[in-house]
């Protein structure tokens, strides 16, 4: 069985910051001086700009950015414009493709099945579109993803709204999409959720869905 590396990088983390790490464990875990790892943390508020993104899709002037404390960056990833900030926990896997024998639709249908996985720990029911990949309440999306391959390794991943605040999504087109929504399990629930508990639920789940025996964790 396969050996996981979970790093707690905990909340507050600058957006570029993490990236920079990203960049560096692929370069590792190509070179095979680094085992697959999953990072798991909570960003400063920031509008990130995919490689396919439209800068239009930001709505909000740089004036109403800085109201809202909320920074703008364009990303590696793929897809359009999204929102990371206090209350989501954001998964970045590492992952060789190649050594896991995953192919990329493998790798993002998994990456749903964790994040599906843990809402039902909560009762909620988490649905897939084959049109627009992440996770899905009925028109609102809870979790949104977006990765890059190179050299068969990942880096950048998912992002689960759990106790997100949902009003910092007005300043977007979120993914692109102008008829769809966005919640998070706090408000499908009613109620403020415990992270540190979804967190471990996410990390648990990973390793169950991709086959790693345990999870070794800092």
């Amino acid at each position: 069985m396969r050996h996981l590396d979970i790093r707690d990088l905990g909340r507050d983390t600058d957006y570029a910051t993490v990236v920079a790490l990203q960049e560096a464990l692929l370069a590792g875990r190509v070179a095979g001086s680094v085992p697959d790892t999953l990072l798991l943390l909570e960003h400063r508020p920031v509008y990130t700009l995919g490689r396919s993104g439209k800068d239009h899709h930001i709505q909000w002037t740089e004036a109403d950015l800085a109201q809202h404390g909320i920074v703008r960056q364009a990303s590696t990833r793929g897809g359009d414009v999204t929102y990371h900030g206090p209350g989501q926990l954001v998964g970045y896997p590492i992952i060789h493709l190649g050594e896991a024998g995953l192919k990329l639709l493998d790798y993002i249908q998994a990456l749903e099945e964790v994040l599906i996985r843990t809402l039902a720990v909560w009762g909620v029911v988490g649905q897939r579109d084959a049109r627009n990949h992440g996770v899905w309440i009925g028109n609102d999306k809870i979790a949104a993803l977006g990765i890059r391959i190179s050299r068969q390794v990942t880096m950048h991943g998912f992002a689960l709204n759990v106790n997100t605040r949902l009003e910092d999504y007005q300043g977007i087109v979120a993914c692109g999409l102008r008829d769809a929504g966005v919640t998070s399990l706090a408000h499908v629930t009613g109620h403020t959720q415990d992270l540190a508990a979804v967190k471990a639920v996410v990390a648990r789940e990973f390793c169950a869905v991709f086959g790693y025996a345990a999870a070794g964790g800092r």
